[in-house]
């Protein structure tokens, strides 16, 4: 992170969660005076309160270092309405039923978005005894590669893991509508819908 937490952020935060600055104050032990401070820029918080400041606001320590709220407009938990994030460090793959604050490897990763799909991305799905089959055209090298397949339905999520030098391809039970991705090491995310 290159940045501390600002005063406009405090005071925006402090603002929504309707507390004043004597209340703030009160919460973490300082005076309102300090709280003020902060907020008009001519004082930082020390480091030991930030978890506790980010607590009382109401946010993740990360949202509070970025001046960013993350909202999770899916509380139903759709599953279909999920947001994949992937670790360009060390790769991991993770799921949320929404917009998330997720950080790996020192990193506050972004949701991925689908890309336009070209000959080498287009993924094929089939129907086979009771199975979905899924492959791609992809020329599965060590530096570009399939990194893996995920199956999502409304109340479920299936990985299948791909390796370099194999085939582009996975299997999934077939039961009803679900959504088809797969992630390009090299290009990103790629989408297909199948009934």
């Amino acid at each position: 992170m290159n940045q501390y937490v600002t005063g406009a952020a405090i005071k925006r935060l402090r603002e929504k969660q309707k507390l004043t600055q004597a209340e703030l104050a009160e919460l973490l032990s300082v005076s309102d005076r300090t709280v003020s401070k902060w907020e008009t820029g001519r004082g930082v918080p020390d480091i030991t309160f930030i978890e506790s400041l980010a607590r009382f606001l109401k946010v993740s320590v990360v949202e509070l270092f970025s001046g960013e709220e993350v909202e999770n407009l899916n509380r139903g938990a759709n599953l279909l309405k999920g947001k994949f994030y992937v670790c360009p460090v060390c790769g991991n793959a993770i799921f949320s039923t929404g917009k998330a604050c997720i950080n790996c490897c020192g990193i506050t990763l972004p949701f991925l978005e689908s890309e336009e799909k070209d000959e080498e991305h287009k993924i094929e799905v089939k129907k086979s005894d009771g199975e979905i089959y899924v492959s791609m055209p992809h020329q599965m090298s060590k530096k570009h590669y399939i990194s893996w397949f995920a199956c999502v339905r409304c109340n479920s999520v299936e990985f299948v893991k791909n390796w370099p030098e194999q085939t582009a391809e996975a299997r999934f039970r077939d039961v009803g509508e679900c959504k088809i991705y797969a992630f390009c090491i090299k290009h990103g995310l790629f989408e297909a819908s199948f009934c």
